[in-house]
């Protein structure tokens, strides 16, 4: 039961955030295939599960991460958040832009300001948008 209940948590998470990121997307020019190149800083994006102490009233938790300074330390400067969502039965989902080098500070900030009001999950992805597009656009023209 868990695992189907998980499968379709992820799968409603990816449509929001195909939808959501559709309303904000830009026009980007697909490198050829098999040209893609890292971005200048080494970006990776980084989603985040923030997931609620559910056994804690609200109010307690917010005061803990008041305590702990978790808005004032995250994100830490210079790290870009591409999303930022409550999602309900789980908590906050946050999407991180951010060199790959800085991915150590990210984790320390929430390690000492966010545990105890949160549960956190990581998983790192990189930006696939334009080589996916370039393999599209060859297969279109194959097709032609």
């Amino acid at each position: 039961m868990q695992g189907k209940f998980k499968s379709l948590l992820m799968s409603a998470l990816l449509a929001s955030v195909a939808f959501h990121g559709g309303a904000k997307a830009q026009s980007v020019a697909a490198p050829a295939a098999g040209n893609a190149v890292a971005t200048p800083d080494n970006a990776l994006l980084l989603t985040v599960f923030l997931k609620h102490d559910q056994s804690r009233p609200l109010g307690e938790l917010n005061a803990q991460l008041a305590k702990q300074g978790f808005y004032k330390a995250f994100p830490p400067a210079g790290v870009e958040v591409v999303s930022w969502y409550v999602t309900m039965g789980i908590g906050q989902v946050i999407t991180l832009r951010l060199p790959a080098s800085r991915l150590r500070e990210v984790n320390r900030v929430l390690e000492d300001t966010a545990w105890g009001s949160y549960r956190t999950e990581f998983y790192p992805s990189y930006d696939y948008k334009a080589v996916a597009l370039a393999e599209h656009n060859k297969a279109q023209q194959a097709a032609q």
